[in-house]
């Protein structure tokens, strides 16, 4: 990765020599930054920023969500993977009209909180209590409301139970959104672990609620340490977290780009030759991708070369494929953060209520947003995420990380449902294939495939559609056209997702790019 490129930018990079924090609030980095300064690793502020961000972007995550933590420590890597599973009485049956997605209905058991606090435990530094008072004092201070923010308020107000319609109004830009009770909660946490969230007095006023999730659901559930999962691309390592996500989607894709020589190609082969390889990815997801636990995932079967020839036989240099994911059987909100501390250890995360706002219902009087991540099963008796009690549902979270010779190049990761394992696909290619800085990477144009049956919530529509960026130019949408890709043309940076990126240097440097399409902001010392 250069430091130095004609691409320009609205952005420069962040660039500091001991410690760098990118998330997609400006108070959540700053959050972690302050951590790192006070002597915290990059567990601690990890940490730090999951909570934060939880207060100061609840449309997008918070503790009543799931995430993934790709941990970089000691020169060892592991994922914690934070994501609940559905309640005991959560059946196909309970559902048989369809999948609830907004309600309380909608609602499964959180694992968030359990993933950092296991992530603290192993190998954080400073005390936990100190690492809630920014997520505490930001509820109880209040944060003013981004024009971003107002917008997703007015979006989504319809699924707001009274509760949180009268915590989350936003009618206009800097309005002041303050959470008392939840500063109260996090106070909770702060004093009694996590613990008391699952099997303590917290959990006692989590449980009902209008939901299907009980005292005992939320006491059987415990966060899974597992190793991550990863390709060699070009001498590159990319390694990603393993299923019950489906980061081996980009990892397909990968493998598929590099069977082709890109300096040889047109800038409309390489897109058409992108897009090409991500549908072909995405078929294996739909057909695979669940929990391992309940479901054969057969992971080194989809990376291995046998199968990415097979694919790679049937892309079609001058013709977009038709591609559905309806027949035969083949995720919305979420946001993330990245943290690199002085010693090299790193922390890639991604965190969820799914859609924006999740369930739009409170738990109670603690002030806790509960997701509606039910809405990603399947209800159909062959497919491999089909609804099952105590079984995590298919995520489109993903949090990789890059190294080469055994060291930590760069860690990245996206918002975006669907979009993610795709945009992370095209930055990582930027990153390595162009040269490009943490920041270049994240601005360029962008596109996202949507193929029929991708969509992640229940009905799991698709429009068959390229929705892309008018930043790659007109001679090059006018070519993806000609080879059959129906476009949905957007504004330059008025594409889906929110990256953020934070790269090292051969000489120690860490380099910082956050995503202009959303409230992003990097910072680094």
């Amino acid at each position: 990765m250069s430091t130095a490129s004609p691409l320009r930018t609205w952005r420069t990079p962040i660039i500091g020599k001991h410690g760098a924090a990118a998330a997609n609030h400006p108070m959540a980095t700053q959050a972690g930054l302050d951590i790192l300064r006070a002597g915290g690793n990059a567990i601690d502020a990890a940490v730090a920023i999951s909570l934060t961000l939880g207060v100061v972007e609840p449309h997008m995550s918070g503790l009543g969500g799931d995430g993934f933590y790709h941990l970089w420590h000691n020169g060892k890597a592991e994922v914690i993977n934070g994501c609940g599973f559905a309640p005991a009485t959560a059946t196909p049956e309970e559902y048989a009209g369809g999948m609830d997605t907004t309600g309380p209905r909608s609602v499964s058991v959180p694992g968030s909180l359990g993933g950092i606090a296991t992530m603290h435990a192993r190998h954080g530094r400073l005390p936990w209590a100190q690492l809630c008072q920014p997520a505490i004092a930001q509820a109880r201070q209040g944060f003013g409301a981004s024009p971003h923010y107002v917008n997703f308020v007015r979006d989504n107000r319809p699924r707001f139970d009274p509760v949180a319609d009268e915590l989350y109004r936003a009618p206009e830009t800097a309005w002041p959104v303050v959470q008392e009770m939840l500063a109260q909660t996090l106070e909770e946490i702060a004093a009694d672990g996590a613990e008391t969230f699952y099997r303590g007095k917290l959990a006692r006023r989590i449980g009902g609620n209008g939901t299907l999730i009980t005292e005992a659901d939320l006491a059987r559930y415990e966060p899974e340490i597992q190793a991550p999962i990863a390709i060699t691309y070009k001498g590159w390592q990319i390694s990603q977290t393993p299923p019950n996500s489906t980061g081996f989607a980009t990892l397909q894709m990968l493998k598929l780009l590099e069977r082709y020589d890109l300096a040889s190609l047109s800038p409309a082969d390489r897109v058409h030759i992108m897009v090409e390889a991500k549908k072909r990815a995405f078929l294996d997801r739909e057909r695979y991708g669940a929990d391992p636990r309940f479901e054969t995932v057969p992971v080194e079967m989809l990376l291995s070369d046998a199968n990415i020839d097979r694919h790679f036989a049937k892309i079609n240099l001058h013709h977009a494929a038709e591609l559905s994911l309806l027949d035969p059987p083949q995720e919305a909100d979420t946001t993330y953060f990245a943290v690199i501390d002085a010693d090299g250890n790193a922390v890639s995360a991604i965190q969820s209520l799914n859609s924006a706002f999740g369930s739009g219902c409170m738990a109670g009087d603690t002030g806790i947003l509960l997701n509606n991540r039910m809405a990603y099963w399947h209800l159909a008796d062959s497919h491999p995420n089909r609804l099952a009690p105590f079984k995590r549902v298919r995520h489109t979270m993903n949090a990789p990380m890059i190294h080469k010779d055994g060291k930590l190049l760069a860690v990245l990761g996206t918002p975006g449902a669907d979009n993610q394992v795709q945009v992370n696909f095209q930055v990582i290619a930027a990153l390595l294939e162009d040269n490009d800085n943490p920041q270049q990477a994240v601005e360029r144009p962008r596109w996202t495939s949507s193929q029929p049956g991708q969509g992640a919530n229940w009905p799991h529509a698709g429009d068959g559609t390229l929705t892309i960026e008018t930043g790659f130019g007109e001679d090059i949408l006018t070519n993806l056209e000609r080879r059959g890709h129906r476009l949905t043309r957007v504004p330059p940076l008025g594409g889906p997702c929110a990256m953020n990126v934070i790269a090292l240097t051969d000489w120690g440097m860490r380099i910082a790019g956050s995503d202009p399409r959303r409230d992003g902001w990097s910072g680094a010392y």
